[in-house]
C-alpha cells in the first residue's frame, strides 16, 4: 500500500451546484476527522456510509458544511480508504478544503490519473479495464461511450485471460515434454498441437479486424467536403448542424478557409471539413484555403465529392481527387436537385442541401462507408485502443513464428519459447506483465481527481 495519502477536486473546475473532493490513504480518515466536525468521527463510521458535518480550517474558522462519504479498504475504487467530501461547487470552498488537507504530513495532492492507477495497482481492475475509465470521461458520443462501457465491463479482459489461459496451457505442456525428452513421451500430436495454436490465431485475428471499426467509435470519422466553388458545400454544412456555421453566398470563393464542426450520426461522431473551393485562382487567401483543402482531403477518413445538377460534370477535380486519396474514400453527391430532377451526372447520393431531400440516405452512406458491413454488437469484445491492437499484433507474430517450428519439427524449446512471448503480449494488455514507464505514459493522459 501506499504511505502517501492523496487528495484531488473529483469534479470538473469551475462553479457548480456542488463539488466533491477525493481523499485515498491509511491517513484519509483520521485526516479528514482533523477538520470535520459532525455526529461522529469519520474514522469511527461504517463503510458506504454519508455523514452531514461541517468543514473547519485548523485555526477555526468556518468552510463549509459539507457531506463526507466513507469507502473503507479494501472496498473502495482505489483499493484503499476512501473518503469524499461534498461541499457547495465555489473554487474558493474546495481551494480552502484542499489547503488544510495538504497542511499535513503525509498528505498530497494526487498527480494525474492516481486515484485509477492505486486502483490497478490493488489489484481492483486492470490495465484494460483501467484505460477505459480513462475513455468513458473523454466519450463524445453514445457509440463511444458503450464501447468504452463494453471494455470497463470486462469484455476484452475476459477474452483476453480466455486466451492467455489457453496459451498457457499449451506452453505447460511442450515444456513438460521437454522434462521427459529422454522418455520421449508426447501429449500433443503435431496436427493437434497445430490446430490448438491455429485456434488461437483466428481468435486474435478476430480481435485486430475489430480495431478499424473501434478506433471510428473511440475517435470518430474526419469527413471532406469538397468540390468546385458553390457546390453547395457550405449550405450541406449547415443543414447538416441545423445552424449558419459557414457563410452562403453566390459569389465564388466565399469559403477561404476549412470550416471544422462535429456532429454525432446514429452515435458516430463525424468531424466535418467545409473547404473551400478547388479551382485556379489569382486571389493570395483563395490560393492558401485551396492548398489547405487539398490537405484535408489528404488527410480524410472520408470524402464527399460535391457536384451540382447547374454546374456539370467535373471530371478534372475528381481525376485530381483519386490522385489525393484513395477512391474508396470518396462518395460523389449530388447536390441541388431541387432544381433539376433530371440531371443525368453520375453520383452515389442525390441531394438537395436547401430543402434535406436524400440527406437520410447521404448519412446512411457516410456511416456505410465509415464502418462498412462489419457488425458488433455490444456484448462483443472490440479492441478501440492502439496499445491493445499493437500487443495483439505482437502476439499473434509468435505464434506465427511458434506454428512454423511446428511445421519444420523444431526442438521443443523454440515452440514453447514462442508460446510464452505470445502470452506475454497479451498480458500486457490487462497489466499481468507491463513496465512503469508503460503505466506512467497511460495515467499522465488521466484528468487530476481520477
Amino acid at each position: 500500500m501506499n504511505e502517501d495519502t492523496i487528495v484531488a477536486i473529483a469534479t470538473p473546475a469551475g462553479t457548480g451546484a456542488i463539488s466533491v473532493i477525493r481523499i485515498s490513504g491509511q491517513e484519509t480518515f483520521n485526516s479528514v476527522d482533523k477538520f470535520f466536525r459532525g455526529k461522529k468521527r469519520i474514522a469511527q463510521a461504517d463503510s458506504h456510509t454519508i455523514h452531514y458535518g461541517d468543514f473547519y480550517s485548523a485555526d477555526g474558522l468556518h468552510i463549509d458544511d459539507v457531506l463526507v462519504s466513507v469507502f473503507k479498504n479494501p472496498n473502495s475504487y482505489t483499493g484503499e480508504d476512501v473518503a469524499e467530501i461534498s461541499t457547495h461547487g465555489n473554487p474558493i470552498i474546495t481551494q480552502k478544503i484542499i489547503n488544510e488537507l495538504i497542511s499535513l504530513p503525509n498528505i498530497r495532492l494526487a498527480e494525474p490519473g492516481e486515484f485509477t492507477k492505486r486502483a490497478f495497482l490493488n489489484n481492483r481492475i486492470d490495465l484494460a479495464k483501467a484505460e477505459a475509465v480513462s475513455d468513458i470521461i473523454a466519450a463524445r458520443t453514445e457509440a463511444s461511450f458503450r464501447g468504452a462501457r463494453n471494455q470497463l465491463d470486462g469484455l476484452l479482459s475476459s477474452k483476453v485471460s480466455e486466451l492467455r489461459a489457453m496459451l498457457v496451457n499449451l506452453s505447460s505442456y511442450v515444456e513438460l515434454e521437454l522434462d521427459f525428452a529422454e522418455e520421449d513421451l508426447h501429449f500433443f500430436k503435431q496436427d493437434e498441437l497445430l490446430k490448438k495454436v491455429d485456434s488461437v490465431i483466428i481468435e486474435i485475428d478476430t480481435l485486430l479486424e475489430s480495431y478499424s471499426f473501434g478506433k471510428i467509435i473511440r475517435d470518430g470519422v474526419n469527413v471532406a467536403l469538397v468540390g468546385r466553388p458553390n457546390v453547395g458545400k457550405s449550405s450541406l454544412l449547415n443543414y447538416i448542424l441545423k445552424e449558419s456555421r459557414a457563410i452562403v453566398s453566390e459569389i465564388p470563393g466565399t469559403t477561404r478557409d476549412i470550416i471544422r464542426e462535429e456532429v454525432s450520426i446514429d452515435g458516430i461522431l463525424f468531424r466535418l471539413f467545409d473547404t473551400a473551393g478547388i479551382r485556379f485562382s489569382e486571389d493570395v487567401i483563395e490560393k492558401e484555403g485551396i492548398i489547405r483543402s487539398r490537405d484535408t482531403v489528404f488527410n480524410a477518413d472520408i470524402v464527399v465529392f460535391l457536384m451540382d445538377t447547374t454546374q456539370g460534370e467535373a471530371n478534372d477535380l475528381f481525376k485530381e481527387l483519386m490522385n489525393l486519396t484513395n477512391p474508396e474514400k470518396i462518395i460523389r453527391v449530388l447536390n441541388k436537385i431541387d432544381l433539376n430532377r433530371n440531371c443525368l451526372i453520375d453520383s452515389d447520393v442525390r441531394i438537395s442541401a436547401k430543402t434535406g431531400e436524400g440527406i437520410e440516405i447521404f448519412f446512411n452512406k457516410l456511416k456505410e462507408k465509415a464502418i462498412g458491413s462489419d457488425y458488433y454488437s455490444e456484448k462483443t469484445a472490440v479492441v478501440t485502443n492502439l496499445r491493445h491492437y499493437n500487443c495483439l499484433r505482437k502476439s499473434r507474430e509468435n505464434l506465427i513464428s511458434a506454428r512454423n517450428s511446428i511445421l519444420e519439427r523444431m526442438s521443443g524449446e523454440f515452440i514453447a519459447f514462442d508460446l510464452r512471448n505470445a502470452e506475454l503480449s497479451l498480458a500486457e494488455i490487462i497489466g499481468e506483465v507491463t513496465s512503469d514507464d508503460i503505466l506512467n505514459n497511460i495515467f499522465m493522459k488521466f484528468c487530476i481527481g481520477k
